[in-house]
């Protein structure tokens, strides 16, 4: 029985959400090792990876269950006792036998969280404390990215991939809580893409590059900045299916 689980996670916690064989704490091992106390020892499968410090409200993963875990609000309860307070499951669903977490997403939302107030340390892992920048500029400049590219430029290197193509649907930003969101939704990303696009469209919007450097970048033209903005303000906040 096939079932799709939609899950949050501190992200400052782990070393990303993969097994590694170099650590133990990684979103994957931690959710494994409480399906096995519980006798479910099937492989899960995740919608992808998200890299250390960086935070999900809702990543899916999917795992095939045995039959006799019919009884979903009772399997809630054991996992989150077992994944308390880091990660917290919010939806235990059955889905045909073909639904795949990876593969059969449609599109993937990503939310980046900005603040220009005055750094605060308990919010520090969460969001992301930058000087002012202009957001009329930032709301512009996001729009350069809206459309199909090879974004083989704003990837981290070392990431091979068989193909740098994606399509972002939608870009667009908005204000909550005294922060600045900004809003990402596309078929898929390259290893720290968005970071990578974050970082630029900062540079942009506080006048330290032109608006003209990011269609240039994506275009191949000139390489203006492979940096990436801090992982911390970044979450996974929708898989669409």
């Amino acid at each position: 029985m096939r079932v799709k689980i939609t899950l949050s996670y501190n992200g400052s916690i782990f070393f990303g959400f993969q097994s590694q064989t170099s650590t133990q704490n990684t979103v994957a091992t931690a959710l494994q090792n409480s399906f096995k106390k519980i006798g479910i020892t099937s492989k899960l499968h995740a919608s992808g990876r998200t890299d250390r410090n960086v935070h999900a409200t809702a990543q899916v993963i999917h795992i095939d269950l045995p039959s006799y875990w019919s009884d979903f609000k009772k399997l809630k309860t054991h996992l989150n006792v077992n994944l308390s307070p880091h990660i917290v499951i919010r939806r235990i669903e059955i889905v045909n036998e073909d639904f795949h977490a990876r593969y059969s997403a449609k599109s993937r939302v990503y939310r980046y969280i900005l603040s220009t107030s005055r750094p605060d340390p308990f919010r520090a892992k969460f969001i992301t404390f930058v000087k002012d920048f202009d957001k009329s500029v930032m709301r512009n400049a996001m729009k350069e990215f809206i459309g199909k590219h090879d974004f083989e430029w704003f990837k981290k290197n070392g990431s091979p991939t068989s193909s740098d193509v994606r399509s972002i649907k939608k870009t667009f930003m908005y204000e909550h809580n005294g922060c600045t969101i900004l809003y990402f939704e596309a078929d898929g990303y390259l290893r720290s893409q968005i970071r990578m696009m974050v970082y630029m469209l900062l540079e942009v919007s506080q006048n330290k590059l032109p608006l003209s450097a990011i269609s240039e970048q994506l275009t191949k033209q000139v390489r203006h900045s492979t940096n990436l903005a801090p992982p911390n303000g970044l979450y996974l906040a929708k898989v669409k299916y």
